[in-house]
């Protein structure tokens, strides 16, 4: 009888979990976007269930009224929320896009917004040159958004107003 032995190659740790990660032949493919989202989805998970159970009251407001929307404040599954805990996430959005994402894209940190209202014109310039952003049609909608939100809110304050005199006078 004779044995025939095969000489397996030696590979890493680091090897051997890059093979795993990208292989095909696993029952469900995980890749190196996996990688990433499996812990991420994990933690947000499990963060959104501590907060939905015992998050403690905010002021969304600024009025010095806190907001409850845990289980453990009085909430049960159908009125709890989770309540943010600052409405000015859309402003540190904007500032990260402007100084950060958009010069990662960019290939150069010089692209980004410089502080300052110089800097800022000057970019505004640059970006329309560039980009032609003015006649890109989102930009239209937005623009058009904006400009038809301040006109329902004129509209709702002065029918308000109006109820108000005709009600008191």
């Amino acid at each position: 009888m004779t044995a025939i032995l095969e000489r397996r190659e030696s590979t890493s740790l680091w090897g051997r979990f890059c093979n795993w990660i990208t292989s095909t032949e696993n029952r469900l493919y995980i890749g190196w976007f996996g990688v990433l989202m499996i812990p991420t989805l994990l933690t947000a998970t499990s963060v959104f269930i501590i907060a939905f159970i015992a998050a403690p009251p905010v002021d969304i407001d600024g009025i010095r009224e806190p907001v409850s929307g845990s289980l453990l404040y009085g909430n049960n599954i159908i009125s709890g929320a989770i309540i943010p805990t600052s409405a000015a996430i859309a402003p540190v959005a904007a500032a990260t896009a402007v100084f950060l994402i958009y010069p990662i894209g960019q290939g150069s940190f010089s692209d980004g917004m410089p502080l300052g209202i110089s800097g800022t014109f000057n970019f505004m310039i640059v970006f329309q040159a560039e980009h032609n952003i003015l006649m890109h049609p989102f930009h239209m909608l937005g623009v058009a958004g904006v400009f038809g939100g301040s006109l329902f809110s004129a509209m709702h304050g002065s029918l308000v107003t109006s109820s108000f005199i005709r009600e008191t006078t």
